[in-house]
């Protein structure tokens, strides 16, 4: 396994009205997250909000290429990032324990945050098609180049992972500095990976390493 700091090299944030970020996507020029009251979306260059949908947003964001997947409580709402709409609703998997969403190769990818989890999941019907096991609390979840990554937050420590999809063995591990918690987490697509700050209210860059 490689272990390392994790290198941050932006932080984003605190933002007027939000007091804690949960889930974070990015649909390739917006980075979009969960702030409880809302799903905000946020320029990357300038670090300016620039639209807010009013949707329950306490978890997990994801973004399919189109669409926006939201999770609160016990379900995940599918909503048009154009319109705001909530075009279908399917149970979450933790029954209200979930925590990072993720979109890949026709599947959400839900993590369980105190099960110590990450659900494979139909988008259509919300079946777990399967199961991941880790040995910490899971929070954030991304796949980037066929790479399964996802964020840990226990004890007031907390670390970046990638993980044998099949396994769940950790490949690398990258610790985030004291203080600084994964709460929600997406890809770029390329080296950065967006993470949720939880009650600091931040979003923080991390470079992904290659």
């Amino acid at each position: 396994m490689k272990h390392s700091p994790a290198e941050i090299l932006r932080v984003y944030g605190p933002f007027t009205g939000v007091d804690a970020v949960a889930g974070v996507s990015y649909d390739g020029h917006r980075i979009w997250f969960a702030s409880g009251r809302g799903l905000s979306a946020l320029d990357p260059d300038t670090g300016d909000m620039t639209s807010t949908i009013d949707v329950p947003a306490d978890a997990g964001t994801a973004f399919d290429g189109k669409y926006l997947f939201q999770i609160a409580e016990k379900v995940i709402r599918k909503i048009d990032p154009q319109t705001g709409a909530v075009l279908a609703t399917i149970p979450a998997p933790g029954n209200g324990g979930d925590s990072g969403l993720a979109w890949s190769d026709g599947f959400l990818w839900v993590g369980q945050h105190r099960g110590c989890k990450i659900y494979q999941v139909d988008p259509s019907n919300g079946e777990i098609v399967r199961t991941i096991e880790s040995n910490r609390f899971v929070t954030g979840v991304t796949w980037v180049d066929g790479q399964l990554w996802h964020g840990t937050w226990q004890d007031n420590e907390s670390d970046i992972r990638r993980i044998d999809p099949e396994t769940g063995e950790v490949l690398v591990r990258m610790e985030m500095p004291e203080g600084a918690g994964v709460s929600g987490m997406e890809s770029d697509g390329a080296d950065r990976l967006f993470c949720g700050g939880g009650g600091s209210g931040r979003i923080r860059v991390v470079r992904r390493p290659r």
